[in-house]
Formats: C-alpha cells, sequence, structure tokens
C-alpha cells in the first residue's frame, strides 16, 4: 500500500516537474518572440521616422532645386524606384543569407544614401539628390519585409502585424518635428542637415538590429514542392489581397506627396504642414493598436470596405476647401483608411503561400505594390502644378469605386467556391 502511494507521488512529481519545465519552455518561447517582434517595432518605427522626415521635405527641396514644376517629386519618385528595384533582390538574399544580413545591407545602403544626400543639398545638386534619395529607396526597399519578419517570429499574424505598424505613431510625431526642429535649431541650405539626423536615425536601427533573433526558413526543411510564381500569382486571394494594397498605397502616397506641395501653394509654411502630416502618420499607424482586434472581430473584408469608405471621405473633404482643418481631416481620414486596407491585404496574402515559397511571394507581393506607388510618387507634383489640388482628389473618387466593385466580386467567387467545396 505504502508502495503504490509512493509510487503514485513519485508519478504525480514527476508530472509536475514536467509541467513546470514545459510552461518555462513555452513561458521563454513566448518572451523571446515578443522580445522580437518589439525589436522589429523598433527598427520599423526608426526607419518609417526618416520615411516621414523625407515627405516633409523632400517634395520641397525638388520644389527649391528642381528645373521645372514636372519634376519637383522626380527625387521622391526616384526613392520609390529604389525601393521598387530592392523588393525582389531583397527577398531572395534574405532566402540565401539570412533576414539579419539582408536587413543590414538594406541599412547600409540607406546611411551611404543619406550621406550623399547631405553632400548634394549642401552643393545644390538637384540630379545628384535624386541619386541619394533612390539609395535611400534601395535601403526602405529592405527595411518593407519587416512586416513579414515579424509574422514568421510570432504565432498570431494579425497582433505581429498591428505591432510592426504601431511603431509608425512614434514616426508620425518624430519625423515632422525631427524635420522642423532641425530646419529651427540647425539652418542650412536647402535643409541638408536634416539628412544628417536620418543618418543617425539609420544607424541606431542598424544596432538594434542585431539583437534580434530571427525565425530562419530554409527549403530543405520541407519536404513538399514549392509552386511555380506563375501558380501563386494566379489565386484569386492573392491577385486581390494585391491589387487592394497597390490602390490603397498608391492613393494614400498621391495625396500624402502632394499634400506639402499644396499646402505651400495656398501659403502655408513649413511648421503647418508638418503639423498635417505629423497626423496624416498618427491616422496611417495609431489605429495598428487595434487593427488586429478588429480583424479578428469582423473580418478582414469588411475592414477592406471601411478602409475604402474612409479614403472616399478624405477626397471628398479635400474637394470642399483648402483651409487647415481641410488638410488636416482629410490626410488622417486617409491614414486610417490605408492602415485598414493595407494591413488586411498583407494579412491575406500572408495566407496564400508556403513557408517554403515566401521569398518569391512576398518579392512578387512588394513589386507590385510599389512600381504603382513609384508611378503615383512621379507623377504626384506634375498632376498638382497642371490640374490642380482639387481635381487631382476628384480623379481618386472612381478608382475607389471600381476597387469596391472587384472586392465584392471577389467576395461573391469566393463564397460560391466555398459552396462547391462543401
Amino acid at each position: 500500500m505504502y508502495l503504490g502511494l509512493a509510487k503514485r507521488q513519485k508519478i504525480s512529481l514527476s508530472h509536475t516537474v514536467l509541467n513546470m519545465i514545459q510552461n518555462h519552455v513555452l513561458a521563454k518561447t513566448y518572451f523571446t518572440m515578443n522580445k522580437n517582434v518589439l525589436l522589429l517595432a523598433c527598427c520599423q518605427g526608426l526607419i518609417t521616422t526618416g520615411n516621414i522626415l523625407l515627405v516633409t521635405i523632400t517634395a520641397l527641396v525638388g520644389q527649391l532645386l528642381s528645373p521645372s514644376d514636372a519634376y519637383t517629386t522626380f527625387p521622391v519618385a526616384t526613392q520609390m524606384f529604389g525601393l521598387l528595384l530592392a523588393t525582389i533582390p531583397a527577398s531572395l538574399i534574405m532566402a540565401k543569407t539570412g533576414r539579419k544580413i539582408g536587413f543590414s545591407l538594406g541599412n547600409l545602403l540607406g546611411i551611404s544614401g543619406t550621406l550623399l544626400g547631405f553632400y548634394a543639398l549642401a552643393n545644390s545638386e538637384f540630379w545628384l539628390f535624386s541619386g541619394a534619395t533612390f539609395l535611400i529607396g534601395i535601403g526602405i526597399g529592405f527595411a518593407t519585409l519587416y512586416r513579414f519578419a515579424a509574422i514568421e517570429a510570432s504565432n498570431n499574424p494579425g497582433v505581429a502585424i498591428s505591432t510592426i505598424m504601431a511603431s509608425g505613431v512614434i514616426a508620425a510625431i518624430l519625423g515632422p518635428n525631427l524635420a522642423v526642429y532641425v530646419n529651427a535649431h540647425f539652418p542650412s541650405l536647402n535643409y541638408a542637415n536634416a539628412f544628417i539626423a536620418l543618418s543617425s536615425l539609420y544607424i541606431l536601427a542598424i544596432v538594434l538590429l542585431q539583437f534580434v533573433t530571427f525565425n530562419e526558413v530554409k527549403l530543405e526543411q520541407f519536404s513538399k514542392p514549392a509552386r511555380a510564381l506563375r501558380a501563386i500569382i494566379r489565386q484569386s486571394q492573392f491577385a486581390t489581397a494585391v491589387f487592394i494594397a497597390m490602390i490603397s498605397y498608391t492613393v494614400m502616397n498621391l495625396l500624402m506627396t502632394a499634400t506639402p506641395l499644396a499646402m505651400h501653394r495656398h501659403g502655408y509654411d513649413l511648421a503647418e504642414s508638418a503639423l498635417v502630416i505629423e497626423w496624416h502618420v498618427l491616422g496611417m499607424f495609431l489605429p495598428s493598436f487595434f487593427t488586429g482586434k478588429l480583424i479578428a472581430r469582423f473580418g478582414v473584408n469588411k475592414l477592406i470596405h471601411c478602409g475604402i469608405v474612409l479614403i472616399f471621405a478624405c477626397a471628398m473633404i479635400n474637394l470642399q476647401g483648402t483651409s487647415h482643418w481641410h488638410f488636416l481631416t482629410a490626410l488622417f481620414l486617409l491614414g486610417v483608411g490605408w492602415n485598414f486596407m493595407f494591413i488586411s491585404a498583407t494579412q491575406l496574402v500572408s495566407t496564400t503561400y508556403l513557408p517554403q515559397e515566401r521569398a518569391k511571394s512576398q518579392a512578387a507581393n512588394e513589386f507590385l505594390v510599389f512600381s504603382m506607388v513609384t508611378i503615383s510618387s512621379l507623377g504626384a507634383g506634375w498632376l498638382e502644378a497642371s490640374i490642380g489640388w482639387q481635381s487631382l482628389n476628384l480623379y481618386t473618387l472612381p478608382v475607389l469605386v471600381l476597387t469596391s466593385l472587384v472586392f465584392v466580386l471577389y467576395q461573391v467567387k469566393s463564397k460560391k467556391a466555398q459552396l462547391v467545396e462543401a
């Protein structure tokens, strides 16, 4: 009897010890996962702060140095072109060398661009400045993959994406104010000193990056072969998700890039336009604290429709007037609408490929999205100067209506497919 009791106690103790070890391992894994996501969010926040600083001043630099209005946003376009060219190589490089080396390489290219930008502005060299923004764009192209790295480091994709995107709240406050602060306290020719501040942000990001442990995926880990890229792209869910991301980013970038030019044309100074950009970026990233929960509760479909309505409301407000209140309110709604659409599209596209297919799938997604963003950057200055701010907003309305119709058709097709399978 006593032997049986002792045996049962020994088994119970063994189970207790095993449970304690298991809980410790799970807690350690959870802490490590969240540490990595938070570090990635900090890196993303620093890069985004630099992006917002660039948005605040680059178009104004173009206005000062460009040979004509048609080239006002050319440095913005070269930045986006660099980003576009980096999307596919960035994914492929990271597939071969790992995330850490890939992100570090991107940061180093960005730092070289900031130093070249400082030299170009100090010497009033417009075309050299455009080359500098091209290098910065390549660096940003590598950084666009932070959100996918966060998904891989977490067991909750929606929360991981939202955490990464929420880091933009810091950028929303720091980016425009950093541009104003540097211009006020360290005035320089053509905002040159702003690029020293930008370089500091990138250096801090590359330091934090070294403390991240990435969840690397190797092809040999999987027995199933990867599908051809054509087969992945032809999936209706992949194509629709990329289309939604393209429209949300293109319309947002077009209006955001043109805003400082339109405000300057209507007599507003740098501090006033920086405040509008600040609220716009807050709209882009502040909802990320709860976007993941909204997706979990209502689904990506409803959130995408909500985002389309908000961007439509932004254009309608801009059509009503050009007061500071109109600019600020409209750009805030533009940011929130982009957030709902882009995060939902990112989560939607992340479920369309296998782990061994991630590099080429993510590269295709980024290339398609930022090809349109590049075109919108190039055309923003010319459109604002030639057709005017309000007409620019008017032309976005049919695009949003078309987007809504395409997404409704996708939903109908998906429901029919589900019924057939059932």
